[in-house]
């Protein structure tokens, strides 16, 4: 995992209760629990970001009605061909 370092942060009671459950069920260490959700909502973030840059180039430059049918054309043949 590399280099840790300690960090402090202030809970409101009910979030801590609540934590402390979840990771008791789960066998984990509160480091562990801080570090797998703090990884999760990382990897969100940063899917979240990309579906973004994918939206804003698609509505930029969004297909062309020729190209639709082109890729309409290629499914219908790609379909055909399976034996169902």
């Amino acid at each position: 995992m590399g280099k840790s370092t300690k960090v402090a942060i202030s809970l409101p009671e009910n979030v801590l209760r609540a934590i402390e459950e979840e990771r008791k069920v789960r066998g984990e260490s509160r480091s562990e629990f801080f570090r797998r959700a703090a990884e999760r909502l990382l990897k969100h973030e940063q899917e979240s970001k990309a579906v973004e840059v994918y939206m804003s180039g698609y509505s930029a430059m969004p297909e062309a009605a020729g190209e639709i049918e082109e890729i309409d054309g290629a499914g219908v043949v790609v379909l055909s061909e399976d034996p169902w």
